[in-house]
């Protein structure tokens, strides 16, 4: 019987409001959390939770242990987390969100990277082009592509991608290659959902700012499926360079009016707080750093 398992199991069920909503930061089924709970309050011999088919509610005696039991976790991780400044050595879990293209190009052997170096660390990564609450949702890191505005959270900067219009050779000479981007209007192009100006599409050139609006064959929340697009000659993407770098250096897709620039977006790791941060989120911030300082796709 595990009693720190109970204990962490009743505080994460409180903190999501529900079986169900712990059961993915604990990685066990909801019939294993039920049991988890069901069983400490039968050693206590006590009900902690007032269970209806709508919501869930601490009794007075589950409110009193839940404040206990956080308290010691905390101790608990407190204690983990000094070893591992001691020692220089990442111990236990860290959540992690980041963007689904750059999370699946460019950081998917990463985690098994930093693993090699610190076997006991274990990692929980989301996949999500939304931008997440770290606080709220609970995240250790999250890696964000992005202008950097004012935030109350800490960022260090691991590289940065040059946002290129682009489209394949086969599908420029059917439809012509534009000279001048308010030439896009006239053109198939293949919008990603998330670009802040949606179809206005803009470019500082020889002469000045030039913004256009664009028509969407296509729209996706997905960058690789933007680029499987152009590389299938349907139209004109505009993509970062960690997704389409390597097609044009293979020529597989071809720059349109390089003397017309879109952004230049930074890629970032961001924390809650540079006051509290575990040695274990620390270490692989610094790895995470270490790893980009050389550029890992043509720019």
């Amino acid at each position: 019987m595990d009693k720190f398992l109970q204990m962490r199991t009743y505080v994460h069920v409180v903190d999501a409001g529900s079986f169900i909503g712990a059961t993915r930061a604990l990685e066990m089924s909801k019939a294993a959390v039920s049991r988890h709970v069901g069983d400490l309050e039968a050693r206590l011999g006590v009900r902690l939770l007032n269970r209806t088919t709508r919501r869930l509610s601490m009794t007075e005696d589950g409110e009193v242990f839940y404040l206990r039991c956080k308290a010691l976790l905390g101790e608990l991780d407190a204690a983990e987390a000094e070893i591992t400044s001691r020692t220089g050595e990442a111990v236990g879990l860290i959540k992690v969100s980041a963007p689904v293209s750059f999370g699946i190009l460019h950081l998917a052997d990463a985690w098994a990277a930093f693993s090699e170096r610190h076997p006991n660390v274990t990692f929980d990564v989301t996949l999500s082009d939304r931008v997440s609450d770290l606080v709220d949702e609970g995240y250790d890191l999250a890696v964000r592509i992005t202008k950097l505005e004012n935030s109350s959270l800490i960022a260090r900067k691991l590289s940065s991608t040059r946002v290129v219009l682009c489209a394949s050779p086969e599908y420029l000479a059917r439809a012509g290659t534009p000279q001048h981007p308010h030439d896009l209007s006239a053109h198939a192009v293949i919008a990603y959902s998330y670009w802040a100006a949606r179809d206005e599409w803009g470019f500082d050139g020889p002469d000045g700012r030039v913004t256009v609006i664009t028509h969407p064959k296509l729209r996706t929340n997905n960058g690789d499926t933007c680029r499987a697009a152009a590389l299938h000659h349907q139209g004109i993407i505009l993509q970062p360079t960690f997704i389409v770098g390597d097609d044009l250096a293979a020529g597989t897709l071809v720059e349109i009016c390089p003397d017309y620039r879109s952004i230049e977006i930074g890629i970032y790791a961001v924390y809650g707080s540079r006051k509290h941060v575990s040695p274990k989120v620390r270490l692989l911030i610094d790895f995470l750093v270490e790893r980009f300082a050389t550029p890992r796709w043509p720019q």
